[in-house]
């Protein structure tokens, strides 16, 4: 049996980001990253990629890595980084987050171990089969409009998320794309275990503790 450390409950508030979210500008990146632990999310995923990223940069690219894993360190919170499974393993990371695209879930998970594995899904058979290779959560989306990934699927409202969780009673679930405020109860009703956000932390300074007003 798998043994890890991780829960449904550390979906909750999933926060994902590069230093292209951020203008390129990795110490503003990591001045976010800390803001966002010191007031509570509860996983954090580093996506650097596309274009304003650091991922042509080997170096620059690896060291902040490094900084925001020592970040997420420092408050107890998961380190996750997204499709680079190589640096994962030489980081020590707390796991991976892979796309249908981007590596066959059964041999990320021969390749991490114990390693929390967490996959995108768009249909029912998708999840059923990252479940079934070993995947320890889904990311289910875009819900919404995204401004933050170029290349996102059409948005899918919560039909897909209410279909999916139907479905898959005791999966655990993340919503993401175009998720704010305003939105974030109607996706928790709809069965989410926790939304992942990008731009609204970015963007939005006190996002994370007005998130926890919410109560939801």
């Amino acid at each position: 049996m798998r043994l890890n450390v991780f829960g449904r409950e550390n979906l909750k508030l999933y926060f994902i980001m590069g230093s292209q979210d951020v203008d390129g500008r990795p110490e503003q990146a990591l001045q976010v990253l800390k803001n966002a632990l010191i007031d509570g999310i509860t996983l954090f995923q580093w996506r650097e990629k596309g274009v304003g990223s650091l991922q042509n940069q080997p170096e620059a690219y690896e060291q902040f890595a490094c900084a925001c894993l020592a970040l997420c360190r420092e408050h107890a919170v998961p380190f996750i980084v997204n499709d680079d499974v190589a640096l994962a393993l030489k980081l020590h990371a707390d796991g991976v987050h892979i796309g249908q695209d981007d590596a066959h879930v059964a041999a990320t998970r021969a390749l991490i171990g114990n390693k929390i594995l967490g996959v995108s899904a768009h249909s029912v058979e998708e999840v059923a089969s990252a479940m079934a290779m070993g995947a320890d959560y889904v990311g289910l989306g875009p819900i919404y409009p995204t401004v933050s990934k170029m290349d996102a699927n059409a948005p899918t409202g919560l039909v897909w998320l209410k279909q999916a969780r139907a479905a898959f009673p005791d999966v655990a679930m993340v919503a993401i794309g175009g998720i704010n405020l305003e939105r974030a109860p109607e996706v928790f009703a709809a069965g989410a275990d926790g939304i992942a956000v990008i731009s609204a932390i970015c963007r939005h300074r006190d996002f994370v503790r007005d998130f926890y007003q919410l109560g939801v």
